[in-house]
């Protein structure tokens, strides 16, 4: 959990050869896993990086988006900026939306976070709800592994040409 009592979970689509992106676009388009996206996401504080937000062009509706950069002099409209994992959790921990953070990604946000530890000296993140894509693509950004002696998995839905695997924390 986030220091304000945020829990934290990260939302990703994942070829099963680990690929989430290829040159900065996801590989392939399964609209059901968008809208499982849309419905997982909706309501909360939405978080990920430049380039993952650059791919998207916008603000997703319904949702506050915190974009986490290096870059000092980023900005887009509608979203708010940090410059390291705490800060960007600080304002999502103002944000009035619920009690859940979701990160969307790119591969170093979700190490980054990943690899955090929480108030309590656990992991950062409490649960990673991952589309299993049934494709092996071509590409450059891959998700890190899940690490079954930290993770278990809860749950197990099935849906045409993916599925949706909710990972918690042992």
């Amino acid at each position: 959990m986030t220091p304000g009592g945020r829990r934290v979970l990260l939302v990703a689509a994942v070829a099963r050869n680990g690929v989430i992106g290829a040159d900065g676009a996801i590989p392939w388009h399964l609209p059901a896993d968008f809208a499982h996206f849309k419905a997982l996401t909706l309501g909360h504080t939405l978080l990920m990086g430049r380039a993952t937000y650059d791919s998207i062009g916008r603000p997703l509706p319904g949702r506050t988006t915190v974009v986490l950069t290096r870059d000092p002099a980023w900005s887009a409209p509608g979203v708010l900026v940090a410059h390291d994992l705490d800060a960007a959790l600080a304002l999502a921990d103002d944000q009035p939306e619920g009690a859940e953070v979701r990160v969307a990604g790119g591969a170093a946000v979700y190490a980054a976070v990943l690899d955090a530890l929480g108030a309590d000296g656990a992991g950062l993140a409490d649960e990673q709800v991952v589309s299993e894509v049934h494709l092996e693509p071509a590409g450059d950004t891959t998700y890190p592994a899940i690490d079954p002696a930290l993770w278990r998995e809860a749950s197990r839905e099935p849906h045409d040409g993916f599925d949706v695997v909710r990972w918690v924390r042992r």
